[in-house]
């Protein structure tokens, strides 16, 4: 598969957009783009972690719609589209309560009007904890 961006990015400028908003506040960071898949982290802190001491599932889905919808955004031309999330799913496999996660968004299928990304999760032991499928639509600005 040949690189999937439409123009050359770097952790910096792909962070500028992490650090604002609800992903700020998370502490999301991306941590590796290659041809066509972005790398993120999200530190499991209380602020993250429901009453029963785990990381909470809606963290995790805020973790995969945030990188699946900065993927997009950055497949298409900034000037005339916008990728907004239309549809997310998540399947938790296994409890966190600590440590790090670190999600690897890739693309299922990269469309004129839609985008599909599989954003997978793993725990600091490396063990798949969470798997979403985001999907984002392409909408003229």
């Amino acid at each position: 598969m040949s690189k999937i961006w439409f123009q050359p990015y770097n952790i910096e400028e792909i962070n500028v957009f992490f650090n604002k908003y609800l992903s700020g506040l998370l502490e999301i960071k991306a941590t590796e783009i290659d041809d066509n898949s972005i790398t993120a982290t999200m530190p499991v802190t209380d602020n993250v972690k429901q009453p029963h001491g785990i990381l909470h599932g809606g963290a995790s889905v805020v973790l995969a719609e945030s990188l699946g919808s900065i993927a997009s955004n950055l497949v298409v031309d900034p000037d005339k589209y916008r990728g907004v999330g239309l549809e997310v799913n998540a399947n938790h496999i296994r409890p966190v309560s600590s440590g790090i996660i670190t999600a690897k968004c890739s693309p299922i299928h990269i469309g004129r009007s839609t985008h599909i990304w599989e954003i997978k999760m793993y725990d600091r032991f490396d063990k798949l904890n969470c798997i979403s499928r985001l999907t984002v639509a392409i909408v003229p600005k």
